[in-house]
């Protein structure tokens, strides 16, 4: 038999080497209305170019099984951490998110292992379902991920809408923000002059907080001497390790608290 629920976990992961490994058999194939794919190697190549800045979660809605035949509804969250103008449901920037449903089929032998995969999709946000924008399930970590790309791509159009409209932002540095447009009229001076790069190294979730430990990478894009964070020529780096707290509700976020969590580091520009 074919253990789904263990498949669908190790999926989430977006480890897609890990998956074929211990789920396909050498001689799969897989099969969709794009084409098909061949051995482990043609699935690789594919999920390889799939998932290129796109994490793909599967949210199973109904599953029915036999010996050697497995059919599953599912309803798949795709987020954007990269630009991908030719990903194949639509164009995506850093923080958008698809929801396609597939109907799957999977055969599998004695093993347990995948030999044919087959896949049928409906038009993309056509009768799925949604799960709040943020929180601990592996769909909600990869929005927050794709929250982190989106602010990082200085996009006003799309971070902002992870935020409630009543958001509190307090920057033990600088002070406190109450409101989605004090936030917004914060950033977008300083965005003019430096580009704020997020790597999250942990996140910890539930469905009321998220806690990141991560990295704030800030380039300055052209002579800033009047930057928030100190003078800074064109091409200076300054890293800023930070803990960031998030409250959430409904999914989004209504308040954040962020504080230092180490010590600064400078890289001047190269002459």
């Amino acid at each position: 038999m074919l253990d789904y629920a263990t498949y669908v976990e190790l999926f989430n992961t977006g480890d897609d080497e890990e998956v074929i490994r211990r789920f396909y058999a050498e001689d799969c194939v897989m099969l969709s209305a794009s084409g098909a794919r061949h051995g482990k190697q043609g699935l690789r190549e594919f999920l390889a170019w799939a998932h290129d800045g796109v994490r793909e979660i599967i949210r199973p809605q109904a599953v029915l099984s036999d010996d050697r035949l497995l059919f599953a509804e599912v309803d798949m969250d795709f987020h954007a951490t990269k630009h991908r103008p030719d990903f194949p449901f639509g164009a995506m920037h850093p923080g958008d998110l698809l929801t396609v449903k597939f109907l799957a089929s999977y055969r599998f032998n004695d093993q347990g292992r995948i030999v044919e995969l087959k896949t049928m999709v409906w038009p993309p946000e056509q009768g799925v379902s949604k799960l709040p924008r943020l929180g601990p399930h592996a769909s909600q970590l990869a929005a927050f991920r794709a929250y982190g790309a989106a602010f990082s791509n200085a996009d006003f159009e799309r971070w902002p809408t992870f935020y409630t409209d009543d958001v509190v932002f307090t920057l033990h540095s600088f002070g406190t923000f109450e409101g989605k447009q004090a936030i917004i009229d914060f950033y977008r001076p300083v965005f003019a002059d430096i580009r704020e790069e997020v790597t999250f190294e942990s996140i910890e979730a539930s469905d009321h907080h998220i806690r990141a430990t991560a990295t704030s990478r800030f380039t300055a894009l052209r002579d800033a001497p009047h930057c928030p964070l100190g003078p800074m020529r064109k091409g200076d780096v300054l890293l800023a390790p930070v803990i960031a707290d998030y409250t959430l509700r409904d999914g989004l976020i209504c308040r954040i608290e962020v504080t230092r969590n180490g010590e600064r580091s400078f890289i001047p520009a190269t002459a």
